[in-house]
């Protein structure tokens, strides 16, 4: 039997100038190890100390693991694949959360759950102990938007303390450096089909004299951000077929003549916007399409459809070069036909709404070709790269 098979519980600390409070935390989590009979490690995954705070970690009993790279995110990764346990639980060096407490955790990793994350709402925070721009603002409404956009069952998406089996989070293939990386954590798990679940945690106020490495806004963001991007069909997908669609209606209908709603009139004038309008949301959506496709051939773990798939099947470097043809074909054709009633007329004066109101149509449909056949060719570039490998 190896040391890792032996071992079942890493409990896991990233560390930044943690001196202040880094030894009454060991101490808590080695008397849970000896208390519970548990057969395990507290790991103490550094990330550049200097306050000495790696030889308090020794002193008491932990293990070190350096980690260059600097970030949050960084050096739980770090940690990670470092541990020796089957099972790790993984929480701040400041005191905040109480590593005496952990059979809520280790209970349900052994059930089978992949991911347990603790829920400070429903453990109780002291006062004092989160900021009220966090408490009411920042967690609550990210953690909403965490579980709209990927059906999480998560209702605190931030909590430090948490607990996962270490084979299947190391599957997931983490990558953010950041404070992002607790979102990243809860997404892939909820997105790959892991069993996830939360247990009550209490927070309390850090020991700590100094300020907090979280900075609130910049954090926030990252969160945010992490959270769009990694969810193209809200961020891009139903926002670009919407104003396609909204774009393509009102260009061709402002092509028959102006439009009347109420007391506003619609003309040419606006009928160049809505032709713009459609573009950028053509161009979302075929961002949304290929940003998809490549991340499902890259084996990202994301959840497929049957919709989706079928037209994945269709979709192909030659029919997206022939759709666009087709499009650009048919506004060159306009084009030029406007070109022959003008050259028939001896080239004279044009009347220029009319002009303008059939000229807007054929610019846009080749626009779209133009943009169909990039998209194509953007997607046998991918097709080419998966042959290589």
């Amino acid at each position: 039997m190896t040391i890792t098979d032996s071992i079942e519980l890493s409990i896991l600390m990233p560390c930044l100038n943690e001196a202040e409070t880094l030894a009454i935390c060991i101490d808590k989590a080695q008397g849970y190890l000896r208390r519970s009979g548990i057969i395990g490690e507290v790991l103490i995954a550094d990330n550049g100390s200097t306050d000495g705070s790696q030889q308090i970690a020794e002193d008491h009993g932990a293990r070190v693991v350096d980690v260059a790279e600097k970030g949050y995110g960084s050096a739980l990764i770090g940690g990670i694949e470092s541990a020796r346990g089957a099972y790790v639980i993984m929480g701040d060096a400041d005191d905040s959360y109480d590593f005496s407490e952990l059979d809520g955790f280790v209970e349900r990793l052994r059930a089978g759950d992949e991911l347990v994350m603790g829920n400070r709402f429903r453990g109780g925070i002291e006062p004092g102990a989160m900021p009220p721009l966090h408490k009411y603002l920042g967690n609550p409404v990210l953690s909403w938007i965490g579980r709209s956009l990927f059906r999480s069952p998560i209702k605190d998406f931030h909590c430090g303390l948490r607990g996962f089996n270490r084979q299947s989070m190391l599957a997931l293939h983490l990558q953010t450096s950041g404070m992002e990386f607790a979102s990243e954590m809860v997404v892939k798990s909820t997105l790959g089909g892991s069993r996830v679940s939360e247990v009550p945690t209490t927070l309390k106020k850090d020991g700590r004299s100094r300020p907090p490495h979280l900075r609130s806004w910049r954090d926030g963001w990252r969160h945010l951000r992490f959270l769009l991007i990694f969810s193209p069909r809200w961020l891009f997908l139903i926002p670009g077929i919407s104003a396609f669609l909204i774009g393509l209606v009102g260009t061709v209908l402002l092509g028959f003549g102006p439009v009347v709603v109420g007391e506003v009139g619609f003309t040419y004038s606006s009928q160049i916007y809505l032709a713009a309008l459609a573009v950028v949301g053509y161009q979302a959506f075929l961002f949304a399409l290929l940003t998809k496709i490549y991340a499902q051939h890259e084996g990202f773990r994301i959840p497929r459809s049957r919709n989706f798939e079928r037209l994945e099947k269709r979709i192909s470097l030659e029919s997206g070069a022939i759709v666009g043809v087709v499009l650009f074909l048919i506004g060159l054709g306009i084009a030029v036909s406007q070109l022959i009633g003008w050259a028939a007329g001896g080239y004279g004066e044009l009347e220029a709404g009319a002009t303008v109101r059939v000229a807007i149509p054929s610019a846009l449909l080749m626009m779209l070709g133009s943009q169909t056949v990039m998209g194509g060719l953007f997607l046998g570039v991918l097709s080419v790269g998966l042959k290589r490998r």
